[in-house]
């Protein structure tokens, strides 16, 4: 697949929505069989009698859901070359069977490795938010991108 995004074009957007989701109670609950089993996200009784009042994801869920976008939006197309970590990540706001879901990023700061000439680091923030516009997650983390190649003369 051909390159799209160098870090200089993702340095340069300073927000992106990055797609949309509407999330299943059949999605939440296989998610949370395999790795997140808690009552509230897998037993929707349980859920009711918890402080949920009902089933809700997993915010691990979540964040691999708004990671998918992610890829599909612009990481596949891009000059990735990976990431040192995820600084934060705040649930905010349970997020439930039917919600449909918007992610976008805001870069919150880039520059050019000071080892690594040929490589750049940006900093991102992801806001996700539901159909009623309430924020229900959000991150920041790093990424590395290798820089656009200079053409040779």
């Amino acid at each position: 697949m051909a390159i799209k995004y160098y870090y200089e074009d993702l340095a340069a957007i300073p927000v992106d929505e990055i797609g949309r989701m509407t999330i299943t109670r059949e999605e939440i609950v296989r998610f949370a069989e395999e790795y997140d089993p808690q009552p509230f996200h897998i037993d929707e009784e349980a859920a009711k009698k918890s402080v949920f009042g009902g089933l809700i994801a997993s915010g691990w869920m979540t964040c691999a859901k708004v990671m998918r976008l992610m890829c599909d939006h612009y990481l596949i197309e891009s000059a990735s070359l990976g990431s040192p970590g995820v600084d934060e990540v705040r649930w905010l706001k349970p997020v439930r069977p039917g919600d449909t879901l918007t992610a976008v990023r805001k870069t919150v700061e880039a520059r050019k490795s000071a080892s690594k000439p040929d490589v750049g680091i940006i900093k991102s923030r992801w806001e996700v938010s539901n159909q009623h516009g309430e924020m229900v997650m959000t991150m920041e983390g790093l990424g590395l991108f290798r820089c656009r190649p200079t053409p040779a003369v």
